[in-house]
């Protein structure tokens, strides 16, 4: 009988949570600028940045080679070419994700992620087409305390 409660319980587990991702990825119902198919999407981005932009995967931690870029310049999105952070806004965060204290104006939009069952977090995605970039905490430097962790897969660096 526990066995039974067991994966009746793991496969309500799964029903929900794809559920829950499949509202996600499907933007709910937002509007945006920039709109292409899945199919148009898997042939402008790499398979990890489709997984990252498109499905909300997260990249490893420590991983991205934007981690360590410290030249001038500015972050777009590896979507749809918004411009997104200012290389001054960058900072180590140490968590192994590129982190901006701020964002450019007009560059980002944010939702509730409740994809965490006991953790509610604000999911940061771009503007202009929806893509999933990462999450903001409210643990950052000043002048805004805001620590804008973001997949350096979501990203396209151009130097100044």
């Amino acid at each position: 009988m526990r066995r039974r409660v067991f994966l009746l319980g793991t496969a309500a587990s799964v029903v929900v949570a794809t559920a829950s991702r499949m509202a996600r990825a499907s933007g709910r119902g937002e509007n945006f600028e920039v709109t292409k198919s899945q199919a148009e999407w898997r042939a402008l981005l790499s398979e990890e940045q489709y997984l990252v932009l498109r499905e909300e995967e997260t990249e490893a931690a420590f991983t991205s080679p934007l981690l360590n870029e410290e030249r001038a310049g500015t972050y777009h999105c590896a979507g749809c070419e918004l411009p997104l952070f200012a290389s001054q806004a960058k900072y180590d965060s140490g968590t192994g994700w590129p982190s901006f204290h701020a964002p450019l104006p007009d560059a980002i939009g944010t939702r509730e992620d409740r994809t965490l069952v006991f953790l509610t977090r604000t999911e940061v995605h771009c503007r202009r087409c929806g893509g999933h970039l990462g999450h903001v905490f409210d643990d950052g430097p000043p002048p805004t305390g805001k620590r804008y962790c973001i997949n350096g897969l979501a990203l396209r660096f151009e130097p100044a």
